[in-house]
């Protein structure tokens, strides 16, 4: 039997090439399934854009927490992203029990983990972190980060923390970035008012991780709430959602869900935000991998037409 393929028609411009390829999920004039990686023409161009806006596009571990560490890297090396943002709470090796990506590790497993991610290209510019009001405790999550070149810890930290951590991160040269869950009784940083409340009087070492699919949950305007956070924004959760203002809505892929994504690039391309921006699908599904790539080639797609 003799199998007919469709291609699609390639434009003239560079740009509007690269567009057509992202969208279709080809790397060359061979019939093929949608690729995960991308090929060295689209590396190059969409790092180019990235480089140009002064983005650093990451994924989140909790997307593949069905996974342990070891082996979400290498979903995420083959999806061609580059950095990973672990969390403390989930497995590093599914042949070593007990072992989490946090502070507890032993000096030997951080090595291990560090060589992992060398091996595969993988860098951890974030880190999400259980910190509280103890100071020896944030000393230890501060060491591992630094350990693993993070510049960034994520967290959701009690407000009367903050004056303690303030000088915890100008001594370990680090960043803050306060995290919102949806709207619940036990989520005082859902609204981002209340982030503002609480690092008025600290410096510019503790803004905010924007999860705008957490917003879109709780019935916020993840444009308006970014406008609210200009020049506090560190670091972002890049999430969409299917339904506005319910809080168990699903993800879905980026620009296809209630956040209006395309306008949330614009925002952030207004305010000239340079940073770590981290893709967050916590759907799981057979189409896991798949959902992941579409929410990347959204933001190659975008960062090449507007870089």
């Amino acid at each position: 039997m003799v199998t007919q393929f469709s291609f699609p028609v390639v434009p003239r411009s560079r740009r509007s090439a690269l567009k057509t390829l992202l969208a279709a999920g080809v790397c060359s004039a061979m019939p093929m399934m949608r690729p995960t990686r991308l090929c060295a023409s689209q590396t190059a161009e969409t790092a180019r854009a990235l480089k140009k806006l002064g983005w650093n596009l990451a994924c989140q571990l909790y997307t593949f927490r069905r996974f342990s560490f070891y082996e979400a890297i290498e979903k995420i090396a083959a999806l061609s992203i580059t950095a990973v943002e672990p969390c403390f709470f989930l497995p590093l090796d599914a042949h070593q029990p007990g072992l989490r990506t946090n502070e507890d590790l032993p000096a030997d497993k951080r090595t291990e983990m560090k060589q992992k991610m060398v091996q595969l290209g993988i860098t951890m510019p974030n880190f999400y972190a259980n910190i509280g009001g103890d100071k020896e405790q944030a000393r230890k999550v501060f060491s591992f980060a630094k350990e693993m070149g993070c510049q960034t810890i994520v967290a959701e930290p009690p407000a009367d923390s903050l004056p303690m951590l303030d000088e915890l991160l100008a001594e370990y040269d680090l960043t803050l970035a306060i995290h919102n869950h949806p709207r619940s009784p036990t989520s005082h940083y859902w609204h981002p008012k209340n982030v503002l409340t609480a690092v008025e009087k600290r410096s510019h070492r503790i803004g905010a991780c924007a999860d705008t699919g957490h917003w879109v949950r709780s019935g916020l305007d993840p444009v308006a709430c970014l406008k609210l956070l200009e020049g506090r924004l560190i670091t972002l959760h890049l999430k969409d959602v299917a339904e506005f203002g319910v809080i168990d809505s699903r993800d879905v892929p980026l620009g296809t869900g209630a956040a209006h994504y395309d306008r949330v690039l614009e925002e952030l391309a207004r305010q000239n935000f340079r940073g770590v921006m981290t893709i967050e699908y916590e759907h799981d599904s057979p189409e896991l991998v798949e959902d992941v790539a579409k929410c990347r080639d959204f933001i190659l797609n975008w960062a090449v037409q507007h870089a």
